[in-house]
């Protein structure tokens, strides 16, 4: 069974979590005291992962850490439908790298605030917060357009894929370091797409969200 060393209120592991449970994969929870006691830092957990970082995984023994990566492991190896990463198309597969490097940048601004606000990291707090808003208002026009083209998500495909869990997080709990998304309707209804997906897991800060009437 897999193991996830995780930390409750990190956004990088609840992506690990909702697309473990999207997939429907067993998986055991090792929980590592990120705050206040900040046991990733430790020299035992870096026996585990020697950049002292969450989340990690240990699969039967294959050890894999930084959580884009750990998502296009989990949806290689337990998607056999190949929907959520595309390896068998080319095309599709670049859109959906280009946008887990762009939540790279999502996660280094909307989630870092969070970040100063909820766990006093010292990172520039305006700066983080005005990179969100630039990304956001990129994301949220393309989804606009997406919905458009009659697509729902982030990559031209008809079904979710890892980039838009790994967007999902720090867009979902963006507001908790003062970034609103009022501003951002497509990214919004995007948002809630995704909360309304089967498997979809919660975590403080994010609940699901009704279905559509019929």
């Amino acid at each position: 069974m897999i193991k996830l060393y995780d930390y409750l209120l990190s956004v990088n592991c609840y992506k690990q979590r909702l697309l473990l449970s999207m997939l429907d994969v067993p998986h055991e929870l090792v929980p590592v005291e990120f705050h206040p006691g900040r046991e990733h830092e430790s020299a035992e957990f870096k026996k585990i992962n020697p950049l002292g970082h969450i989340p990690v995984i240990d699969d039967g023994g294959f050890i894999l850490r930084d959580a884009h990566a750990i998502l296009i492991y989990l949806a290689s190896r337990y998607d056999p439908a190949r929907t959520w990463y595309p390896t068998g198309e080319p095309r599709l597969l670049g859109e959906v790298a280009s946008w887990l490097q762009f939540a790279e940048g999502t996660t280094n601004s909307a989630s870092a605030a969070r970040l100063c606000v909820n766990f006093g990291y010292d990172f520039d707090l305006a700066a983080c917060q005005a990179a969100a808003h630039r990304l956001f208002r990129v994301l949220d026009e393309h989804l606009w357009f997406r919905e458009q083209e009659g697509l729902g998500w982030v990559a031209s495909a008809p079904a979710p894929t890892v980039a838009d869990i790994a967007l999902f997080g720090d867009v979902a709990l963006s507001e908790e370091g003062g970034i609103s998304r009022e501003d951002y309707p497509a990214l919004r209804r995007w948002a809630e797409r995704v909360q309304r997906l089967p498997g979809f897991t919660d975590m403080p800060g994010v609940l699901p969200v009704a279905p559509l009437p019929p």
